[in-house]
């Protein structure tokens, strides 16, 4: 625990760090916000398991629409309000992720990043966790049409219901269905959140420089590039875990770091991150190149290396 190795500077970006993501336990200064996170992500794999379950309502809405009537109609509502529910749950999850966030971000920030990430190994294993369910969960809802098509009808119907005055005992009314709306729009809703919350937190919060957490992501993208370049794990899924925590980690830091992730001087090692994202040739491998193509804000920017986005939006 908290081997601290040592730091190789300049245009090395090698992070002699091991994070041991198998193993880590909390120590007693981090027991208690550790707990607090875990509270939130042990319910993170039900939240996944939901959603890759996500069936949807497309039967019975395409029968209210071209078969419109009592019949039909009552049967779409009736089957789209559990589902509505459950997306209720997602996003109620997404707040939760939004308040313990930047209780961890000062946790690891606050001081010299690199040091607290590797002597306080548990606090920077549930940082991973968190980009390993915000990618896993964009990942699923992004091929997942239903959800946005039954909420859609979900709000049609509610305004019709309050035309006639039937919606007394609705649950989620017009302005959490907004909200939810606005959430489940976007294309990798829980990224969005992180990023959101934490440009919030670096406007409000000012005992948190914003390089300390520049450097913490940069250096937890690369510290998890070198844990699977050099097989410090046998497991494949421990491998996977490393590689959304790195692309994680590329895409918050691109949202918050003026220049991105991708310029030549960048801390994130990003040409060997690519690479190995690529070569790791896996199931999840093409929606984590896809979050790094379509979820950074800086790969087209006129900065950019050709050869760095030759080899990411290129196959």
């Amino acid at each position: 625990m908290g081997q601290l190795l040592s730091f190789i500077n300049g245009n090395d970006h090698t992070e002699q760090i091991f994070i041991d993501f198998e193993h880590a336990q909390p120590s007693e200064d981090e027991r208690e916000l550790h707990k607090t996170v875990n509270e939130v992500l042990i319910r993170g794999p039900a939240i996944i398991d939901k959603l890759l379950a996500y069936a949807g309502c497309n039967e019975f809405i395409r029968r209210a629409i071209t078969n419109p009537g009592p019949e039909t109609e009552d049967a779409a509502w009736e089957a789209v309000l559990p589902s509505v529910d459950q997306l209720q749950e997602f996003y109620d999850f997404s707040l939760e992720l939004e308040t313990c966030f930047p209780k961890l971000l000062v946790a690891l920030c606050k001081n010299d990043p690199k040091a607290s990430l590797s002597n306080q190994q548990a606090l920077a294993k549930q940082l991973a966790d968190i980009f390993d369910f915000v990618l896993k969960f964009d990942d699923a809802k992004m091929v997942n049409p239903a959800i946005q098509n039954d909420f859609s009808y979900y709000r049609r119907t509610l305004n019709r219901m309050k035309l006639t005055k039937k919606d007394a005992n609705i649950k989620i009314r017009d302005e959490l269905a907004n909200r939810m709306s606005l959430f489940f729009a976007y294309p990798t809703p829980m990224m969005k959140v992180l990023s959101e919350t934490t440009v919030k937190f670096l406007s409000q919060d000012t005992t948190v420089p914003r390089d300390n957490v520049t450097t913490a992501l940069a250096t937890m993208a690369n510290v998890c590039h070198d844990m699977v370049e050099k097989k410090k794990f046998t497991q494949d899924e421990l491998n996977m875990f490393c590689l959304r925590a790195m692309v994680g980690s590329i895409i918050l830091f691109d949202h918050i770091h003026p220049q991105g992730a991708f310029v030549k001087k960048s801390p994130v090692n990003i040409k060997p991150c690519i690479v190995t994202l690529k070569d790791s040739n896996t199931q999840s491998s093409p929606g984590l190149l896809n979050a790094l193509r379509f979820t950074t804000i800086h790969l087209n920017d006129v900065d950019t290396p050709g050869a760095i986005k030759q080899l990411l939006l290129l196959d």
